[in-house]
């Protein structure tokens, strides 16, 4: 069950231009992204500042994902849209729970 979430910290102005930009699952490319699953987050208590929350399977499907063409020229094109650095949150993950009862981690 062990994987690898990276968390994306951003600040911009310009949410509908970095929307506009497309879904990474959406994008053009020779293979399909490694990631699980993406969430797409706006801080409530910080306008303009968001997070975006991508779960893998493990560093390597991650860092496997970031070497992809398509995903560091969505990258680069994003970063130009932000009020300032990018900041990057590498995870590991020690457990999860789902909340089923299940005893998940």
């Amino acid at each position: 069950m062990p994987g690898f979430v990276q968390i994306i910290e951003f600040r911009t102005s310009r949410i509908k231009e970095i929307e506009e930009l497309g879904r990474p699952s959406k994008t053009e490319g020779s293979t399909a992204p490694t990631f699980r699953r993406i969430v797409a987050t706006a801080d409530r208590d910080h306008p303009g500042t968001y997070f975006t929350i991508v779960d893998f399977d493990s560093f390597d499907s991650a860092m496997e994902n970031s070497g992809r063409p398509e995903t560091s020229e969505f990258a680069a094109k994003m970063a130009k849209l932000c009020d300032g650095p990018v900041i990057f949150h590498n995870l590991d993950v020690m457990w999860e729970d789902t909340g089923d009862g299940a005893g998940n981690g």
